[in-house]
């Protein structure tokens, strides 16, 4: 399978997880998570499984075999996770670790997929009489590999002695904007919440030209992110519905088309006339395993002989995944970087300019995806219904 094919399978079923966390598990909350990361922790117990769990796996992750899934995971991981700052690029920081009980050993063919596909740390650990030692080592394993962003992976109480193994992941992702917002424009304004009261938060304003496009009842931003030396081009876009209350609508909009994204971009700078947008600052974690069962992922987590082809025992017939823990972090404030290589990599396409401006006003409400533009992978999605809430 090709990688466009595989990155557009990839973000069907990160829609379909988005739909149903926003909309069945925390429709009234600010929610940032990363779908590209549940999908490769999924694709890493994959590896692990055979049998009908395998069957299920594969066709939740909409792929043919596990040689799909670890092509698509070892491009996505060197690809678009690779760090950029260094270059001038958004800073990026992706782990993925798997810690399992010390009585046990990986298979031979399992670890090479873990340690060569996953970059993923594997660690021997006693979870029979330390369950909450691990637990925190999990937790500073995170802390570490996200530079003290990202702290709790596993809350208290996630693991206990009769736990076996556990997948894990932490991931960082801080862009400046190719055209920053002048902190002393930044002012307060409402914000409308979904409950019809109303908050007042900062919101940032610019005169520039700004990727949007409209649609019958919703439009969208582009707000590209300072490209570094490579060719990757990250970009938050800002799905606003019309009605002040029209998230939900939108969401379930999202959820019937699986090309969804690629459908609404806005491709040429228009000029605006009201813009607004607020500051804001989510961090959001939540364990997977729940949404994954309704949404038909069930065998993985069920016990019975589906995981056997990670460890060198018998024990692997009754193996399960306890829990997939998530956890993510996103800040959009005025910093940026002015540069005049920002735009070079931008084809226009011509068109009949109009004089009419375009109001941007995200005063309610409103979903937004960072997105690698080349690739079209999808890093982080969420939805924004009280910027006042950190």
């Amino acid at each position: 399978m090709d990688l466009q094919q595989s990155i557009s399978n990839q973000t069907h079923v990160s829609i379909t997880l988005a739909t149903h966390l926003l909309s069945k598990k925390s429709p009234n909350s600010n929610v940032v998570f990363s779908p590209l990361s549940i999908h490769v922790v999924l694709s890493l117990v994959a590896a692990g499984s055979k049998g009908q769990t395998l069957d299920q796996l594969l066709g939740f992750l909409k792929t043919k075999t596990t040689d799909d899934l670890n092509a698509l995971s070892s491009q996505l991981v060197s690809l678009i996770f690779a760090d950029g700052s260094l270059s001038g690029g958004p800073r990026l920081s992706f782990a993925n670790g798997v810690w399992v009980e010390k009585t046990l050993s990986l298979k031979p063919s399992f670890k090479q997929v873990v340690d060569t596909v996953y970059k993923a740390a594997s660690n021997q650990v006693d979870f029979q009489t330390k369950a909450v030692e691990v637990a925190n080592e999990v937790n500073l394993w995170a802390e570490k590999q996200t530079n003290g962003l990202i702290k709790e992976v596993l809350p208290a109480g996630a693991v206990n002695n009769s736990t076996r193994l556990i997948f894990a992941n932490a991931l960082y992702f801080k862009g400046s904007w190719s055209e920053k917002f002048d902190q002393s424009k930044t002012k307060e304004f409402d914000f409308h919440l979904l409950d019809g009261n109303k908050v007042k938060v900062p919101f940032m304003t610019s005169e520039k030209k700004q990727f949007v496009r409209e649609y019958d009842d919703f439009k969208v931003l582009g707000l590209p992110y300072f490209q570094g030396q490579d060719k990757r081009q990250f970009t938050m876009y800002i799905y606003l519905p019309n009605a002040k209350d029209g998230l939900k609508s939108f969401v379930e909009k999202i959820s019937s088309t699986s090309d969804f994204f690629d459908r609404h971009i806005p491709h040429q700078k228009v000029k605006v006339g009201q813009f607004l947008i607020p500051k804001f600052k989510i961090s959001f974690g939540f364990e997977a395993s729940e949404m994954l069962k309704e949404l038909g992922l069930v065998l993985p987590f069920n016990g019975g002989d589906g995981l056997t082809e990670m460890v060198d025992s018998s024990v692997g017939q009754s193996l399960y995944v306890s829990s997939i823990h998530h956890k993510s972090f996103v800040e959009v404030n005025e910093e940026g970087t002015e540069a005049a290589a920002a735009s070079a990599g931008v084809v226009m396409l011509r068109s009949i300019m109009i004089d009419d401006k375009v109001d941007f006003v995200a005063d309610h409400p409103f979903l937004f995806v960072i997105k690698e533009d080349m690739t079209g992978v999808v890093l982080f999605m969420g939805q924004v219904t009280d910027p006042h809430a950190a």
